[in-house]
């Protein structure tokens, strides 16, 4: 059976992940409170934010944008969409 977390981003019982997804505090608090829903919910904004505003992973400074950003996502009142942006067609 799956560990259950009760997850805050989906304010809701879920499946918890199986593993910290970052090392530290942080990938210990996400792990204890984020599902595997809410985190895939993550991973997709966060390939957004690198998209659309044309993050390098190699640059400190956008590393710290994407921290913040998935602090504020899971944790706080929610990440925005980079101006301009648009979804692709379903």
């Amino acid at each position: 059976m799956s560990k259950m977390v009760n997850c805050v981003k989906l304010g809701k019982e879920a499946e918890g992940l199986d593993r910290a997804p970052l090392p530290g505090e942080i990938g210990q608090r996400i792990l204890n409170n984020v599902s595997k829903e809410g985190w895939k919910l993550w991973m997709q904004h966060q390939t957004i934010l690198i998209n659309e505003n044309r993050l390098s992973l190699i640059d400190p400074k956008a590393r710290e944008f994407l921290e913040a950003e998935m602090e504020k996502f899971l944790f706080g009142d929610g990440s925005e969409v980079p101006e301009g942006f648009t979804p692709p067609p379903a």
